[in-house]
């Protein structure tokens, strides 16, 4: 059996970690397409924080959305709950709790990461020495991810920890999409209209979908095509079709899952109601909000159903 406050932090390790590589990969990305695009593009900083869902947590904390400032507080930022330091930070102290459940070598792995991303912080953000900084953290975690995937039991920690991870991804790659439907449905900018292929390069690459993407499509980069498959190519990992299967498939090893598969299903009933090459952008964005709402209804029900405390017998009167 596993104690319900273990199942909660293996849960969030998993989440926490997907976080952490997802948001160096897209500050990196953006930091790359920031370099290739002209100035006349009109390319800001601010669409990294409608991604992360961080726009009033910076403003509470900064006058001006600038450059060095959002890439901070995305970065290094340890008082940025959602940051990839602040994140590395909590996946650590989750794991200490659940630590009994997981490999040594994974541990080990984990307190490197944290060492090394606090000693390192202010490597992130400058230009020239961030997309190393980024690129070293997305290594990083892949190596635990590895380890977690090569030396871990398959029992109900191992599950939890996928669940959070595939949860996580999910809705990333949800807030990914929803953040270029939302330029769709506003009009492209004049100065960005010349390079929306190019926009959409850098969402398949934030998500580590380029090469993939090429090989399942033959190569040519079009809007719908990409929605198409970050969406619903069920091979793809990243896919929030690949994630709810995941989930599913990992729900399914755990007592009591009938409430979280039910949300689950919900999610992926929603997910097909789309066609990204028939329907306008107004409806993709509907869509992706929905997706977005009933992953955070599916994480509610996680937590009823196996971290909160079981409601007490004692009889009163």
């Amino acid at each position: 059996m596993l104690l319900s406050r273990v199942a909660e932090n293996a849960y969030w390790a998993g989440r926490y970690l997907e976080r952490a590589e997802s948001t160096a990969r897209l500050v990196k990305t953006h930091t790359e397409l920031f370099l290739d695009l002209p100035r006349s593009a009109g390319l800001t900083w601010g669409p990294l924080l409608a991604v992360t869902g961080s726009q009033e947590d910076y403003r509470l904390a900064h006058d001006e959305p600038r450059e060095a400032t959002i890439v901070s507080f995305l970065l290094d930022d340890p008082a940025s709950p959602g940051s990839v330091v602040a994140s590395i930070d909590q996946a650590r102290e989750d794991l200490r709790v659940a630590r009994p459940t997981v490999p040594r070598r994974t541990w080990e792995l984990v307190n490197e990461l944290h060492l090394w991303a606090r000693d390192t912080g202010g490597e992130a953000v400058a230009r020239r020495t961030r997309l190393a900084w980024c690129e070293e953290i997305i290594r990083r975690c892949h190596l635990v991810a590895g380890s977690i995937y090569a030396t871990m039991t398959r029992d109900d920690a191992f599950a939890f920890l996928e669940i959070g991870r595939f949860v996580e991804r999910a809705d990333m790659t949800t807030r990914v999409l929803e953040v270029e439907a939302a330029i769709l449905v506003g009009g492209v900018p004049d100065g960005l209209r010349p390079f929306v292929d190019v926009t959409w390069l850098a969402t398949l690459r934030s998500l580590g979908a380029e090469q993939m993407y090429r090989r399942a499509t033959g190569g040519v980069v079009r809007g719908p095509d990409a929605v198409r498959f970050l969406l619903f190519d069920a091979a793809f990992p990243r896919s929030v079709e690949h994630c709810l299967t995941a989930l599913s498939r990992w729900l399914l090893e755990l007592p009591h899952q009938d409430a979280p598969m039910a949300g689950c299903a919900a999610v992926a009933r929603r997910l097909g109601d789309v066609d990204p090459a028939g329907s306008p952008a107004a409806d993709l964005l509907s869509l992706l909000d929905d997706l977005q709402v009933g992953l955070a209804s599916l994480d509610e029900t996680l937590t009823a159903t196996y971290f909160l405390p079981a409601p007490s017998l004692t009889v009163t009167g």
